[in-house]
């Protein structure tokens, strides 16, 4: 949202005063690190007033200035201002079926740090799962500096969520059902942070979208999974939630009628076809064989990983084929355990792709994430920070007492 100055009598200077300062923080936290006149130049405000909005920022320890480089505008020195990646940071948490990663984002999209705890098949009982979040959540507190300002936490989780109370309505991969886990997390951590959920799929494309494979592009769709299988959809560089921000469960678009029993009741989904799980019994690879061993197999031209990898392959394909033609996007990024399965199937999927309508089929591009694993964190991230950079000084007053303090 671009800076404004105050033309209605109904906005008052202190309005507008907020406004600017969640543009402008806004723009450093996309952007980093940008000298003063090019802050001037993009927001269209005068120096005097720019100057004065980062003063506000850096009061806030939001961001510091650095010693002019270059020269700015008439001839003048030109500031550098950036975010304080490393005194202002979210946590962010990233709820799979096969793991738990929890990471330290920095204002300005900086991952600080990153820990990960497995889980095991079938272990999903939810108090086990926060004993395992509030450990994760430790130890990222315990590398973070004194001084640093925790502003929030960001959750990602492979189901349904409703974001407006934070209850993981369906979790099929999880056996979760209306679990009210902001609630529970705020418990758990006894902190009065602003905690937000999302969909991993929507929080993946988000951030691929923002920061990865992606940036700059208005129509993307982003499959990622495990054991499961979601998506996240942006047309015309606005994120597709829904009437009630459940768009995108990809996972579950059925590509054969009669086909395995999907863990959402239903027969034929596309994850029981194309998610890490059905790789293994494509292939008959004993139950616990890494992903990455059968990849390879398949890679060198084992006998025995040949077939059942075709079969993925094709129905990895098919079902880009029809997000193809339902969504004509310009890229679909392929996140999660489906990179490495999109990586060694590659020419099965573009042969797929074939079967699509020839004209989206053209346009359409396909690639890996380029936030590799961390796509969910980091979107779980940018969700969190929202309410920073929508009111700067407004969210940090509220921050009391800061979680840090209590780890």
């Amino acid at each position: 949202m671009p800076p404004t100055r105050s033309t209605s009598p109904a906005a008052s200077q202190e309005d507008v005063r907020r406004h600017n300062l969640g543009s402008l923080l806004r723009l450093l936290h996309d952007r980093g690190a940008t000298s003063r006149a090019d802050l001037t130049s993009v927001t269209g405000l005068n120096r005097s007033t720019v100057k004065a909005l980062t003063a506000d920022l850096v009061a806030a320890r939001l961001v510091r200035e650095s010693a002019p480089v270059g020269r700015g505008g008439a001839g003048r020195p030109s500031i550098t201002v950036e975010p304080e990646s490393d005194g202002v940071y979210v946590l962010a948490l990233d709820i799979g079926v096969e793991h738990l990663t929890g990471v330290r984002v920095g204002l300005g999209g900086v991952v600080l740090d990153r820990r990960e705890l497995p889980q095991s098949i079938g272990d999903y009982a939810v108090p086990r799962t926060l004993t395992r979040l509030e450990r994760l959540t430790r130890g990222l507190l315990a590398g973070a500096p004194e001084s640093g300002v925790c502003v929030g936490i960001g959750v990602g989780v492979c189901g349904v969520v409703s974001s407006d109370d934070g209850l993981v309505r369906f979790a099929p991969n999880l056996g979760w059902v209306d679990v009210p886990l902001r609630d529970l997390l705020a418990d758990r951590l006894a902190t009065s942070l602003p905690i937000v959920l999302g969909n991993d799929g929507d929080l993946g494309a988000m951030a691929e979208h923002l920061r990865g494979v992606a940036q700059g592009l208005s129509d993307i769709v982003y499959v990622s999974g495990e054991v499961g299988i979601g998506g996240g959809i942006i047309l015309g560089g606005h994120a597709l939630r829904g009437t009630g921000g459940y768009a995108g469960e990809i996972g579950h678009m059925s590509v054969d009628p009669r086909g395995k029993l999907c863990r959402c009741g239903r027969r034929g989904c596309w994850e029981t076809e194309i998610s890490d799980q059905a790789v293994l019994a494509a292939t008959n690879a004993p139950a616990g064989t890494p992903l990455a061993d059968v990849l390879q197999a398949y890679v060198d031209g084992e006998r025995w990983a040949q077939a059942g990898m075709r079969r993925v392959g094709r129905f990895l394909g098919i079902g880009v084929a029809n997000l193809v033609n339902l969504l004509n996007p310009e890229l679909i990024v392929f996140g999660g355990a489906v990179r490495h399965i999109y990586t060694a199937t590659e020419p099965l999927v573009r042969e797929a792709l074939e079967t699509a309508l020839a004209a989206p089929a053209q346009q359409v591009g396909l690639a890996v994430a380029g936030l590799g694993d961390d796509s969910v964190a980091v979107g779980a991230a940018e969700l969190s920070f929202a309410r920073l950079l929508g009111d700067p000084l407004g969210a940090l007053a509220v921050l009391t007492p800061p979680l840090a303090a209590r780890a």
